[in-house]
């Protein structure tokens, strides 16, 4: 078994670990405590954020400013005119491409 097969089983089975932690640790409980569901709901925006800007920002481990982030900053305009998903996804692949052609 190679490195990546074994990466891949190791965190499949974590997943599956945590999913079956909750009804495991709430026990009977359906719903959470209050804080902890204002923290859920908190949570999804500024971890897809993260999410993002490392995948824009950073190639190779080191920071790197090119054409992606061009294309999210067109993005972030077309979300502030409150285009639909379509229209923000072909704005920023657009955008990435003709930096990438310009650059």
């Amino acid at each position: 078994m190679d490195d990546a097969t074994l990466v891949m089983v190791l965190l499949a089975a974590g997943t599956y670990a945590l999913k079956a932690a909750g009804p495991l640790v709430l026990g009977g409980r359906s719903q959470l405590a209050g804080w902890l569901e204002r923290l859920a709901l908190l949570l999804p925006a500024p971890l897809l954020m993260a999410l993002v800007a490392t995948s824009t920002l950073v190639a190779d481990g080191r920071w790197v400013v090119d054409a992606r982030l061009a294309g999210l900053a067109a993005a972030a305009v077309a979300l502030w005119r409150r285009a639909n998903f379509v229209v923000v996804v072909l704005v920023a692949a657009a955008t990435t491409a003709v930096v990438r052609l310009v650059v």
